[in-house]
């Protein structure tokens, strides 16, 4: 009887991880945007878009914002995307960029591909709040 109620205790489904916990929690998405953000000063297809960021605030903000998308403890206090990207004019190309660098970044951090694609199906919503039609 001890054995079934171990087996059977063994066998009770516990509760899903969350994308945010997938991603390594508060310090794993920080390591995230720490890397996403040396990426974006390396590529010269969108680091002129963040010449005149207050990367201090950037950070902070990337890092609530995929804290909460991710299903994580944060609450986004951030500006809009259309208000933090209004005249920017920033195209699909520049879109598309960010977007390949976070995933170089999440895959060399060693994030499985389908915690990737959570985060960024969360994120994917954003592309008409960021892009100029």
């Amino acid at each position: 009887m001890l054995a079934l109620s171990v087996f059977l205790a063994a066998c009770a489904t516990s509760p899903k991880a969350t994308t945010y916990d997938q991603l390594g929690g508060a310090s794993g998405i920080e390591g995230i945007v720490d890397a996403l953000l040396e990426k974006i000063v390396e590529d010269e297809r969108i680091n002129f878009q963040f010449a005149d960021a207050d990367i201090v605030r950037l950070r902070s903000m990337l890092i609530e914002q995929f804290c909460a998308e991710s299903d994580g403890p944060c609450t986004y206090s951030g500006l809009s995307m259309q208000e933090s990207h209004a005249g920017r004019n920033i195209d699909d190309a520049q879109f598309n960029a960010l977007v390949e660098d976070l995933i170089e970044v999440m895959t060399v951090r060693k994030v499985p591909v389908g915690t990737q694609n959570r985060l960024l199906k969360r994120l994917a919503p954003m592309h008409g709040d960021i892009v100029e039609p």
